[in-house]
């Protein structure tokens, strides 16, 4: 039976990853930091007799990830696969967002995955096998007000994900970078929340997520990638998720770094027109709730 580690399986698309595998006969060890609060998760698992180990690990912390870590090797031998998932967001201006959580975003997006990777690489690399996937964003190929420090975690992530891939392929080891868009988690309803900023785009954000939430896209598909992945022999290395997640990331492409700064500082009616050109989405939040 092949084994898969999943970190941040609380809910969101961690959770759906963890039922996609156990539902796929593996052997799942789905980790988070609060197990006692997985009441309905545990649920869900006895409901379906599902092999699903549900264990405690903060990827914050050395400690708690070795241990964790430590613990499934010294009774299981070997982690096929390493889903990195565990991931959080802050948003605002880079002048209002607080430095802790500049530091708090990267602590768990970038150097809880470098944790994680440093506790399974070398079990993987004596078994000449082995696949690690890290669950990256369209945000770590577009950095976008008022998602600056979010960007900069997930930009940093594909950075090592990309060198790692280079370290590891003749070991046999295939790593693979997910980039969900827009999915209807709770990462993306809090971004829909404006929180009211001295800068415009706040506003804008939260309308465009939110425009784009009222025909939602759920995790599974993001679970069903990850699980394919894994299943497959590819070593294709970035793999875009979501029906707005390749768009996005041409849109991007389409403009030099001087337009896009330029099309970020527009003013709002600008702004708001271009979305709707270029998604079909009225991001105008005013709009949004008359329709509704």
């Amino acid at each position: 039976m092949k084994t898969v580690l999943i970190t941040g399986t609380s809910k969101g698309i961690g959770l759906e990853t963890a039922l996609a595998f156990g539902r796929a006969d593996y052997k799942v060890f789905a980790t988070m930091r609060n197990p006692e609060n997985a009441t309905a998760f545990k649920q869900k698992i006895k409901d379906e007799s599902l092999d699903i180990i549900i264990s405690k690990m903060d990827v914050d912390s050395d400690a708690s990830v070795h241990q964790c870590i430590d613990a499934i090797l010294h009774e299981h031998s070997s982690i096929d696969v390493l889903v990195n998932n565990a991931g959080i967001e802050r948003h605002g201006s880079v002048e209002e967002l607080k430095m802790e959580d500049f530091k708090a975003t990267m602590e768990t997006n970038y150097f809880g995955v470098v944790r994680c990777i440093h506790s399974v690489l070398p079990e993987m690399r004596k078994n000449q096998k082995g696949c690690i996937i890290n669950v990256a964003s369209v945000a770590g190929h577009i950095s976008s007000s008022p998602l600056g420090a979010y960007s900069a975690s997930k930009f940093a992530l594909e950075a090592v994900s990309e060198a790692l891939a280079q370290e590891v392929k003749p070991f046999n080891i295939r790593v693979a970078i997910v980039e969900p868009g827009i999915i209807n988690t709770q990462m993306a309803n809090d971004i829909a929340v404006d929180d009211k900023s001295i800068y415009p785009h706040s506003k804008r954000f939260a309308g465009l997520f939110s425009a784009s939430l009222q025909t939602p896209t759920s995790p599974t598909l993001v679970a069903d990638k990850i699980l394919e992945i894994a299943e497959s022999m590819s070593w294709k290395l970035r793999h875009p998720v979501g029906p707005d997640a390749q768009p996005f990331l041409d849109w991007r492409k389409s403009m030099n770094d001087e337009k896009w700064v330029d099309w970020n500082a527009a003013n709002d009616d600008d702004w708001y027109e271009v979305v709707e050109n270029t998604f079909g989405l009225n991001a105008r939040q005013d709009e949004q709730i008359i329709k509704l």
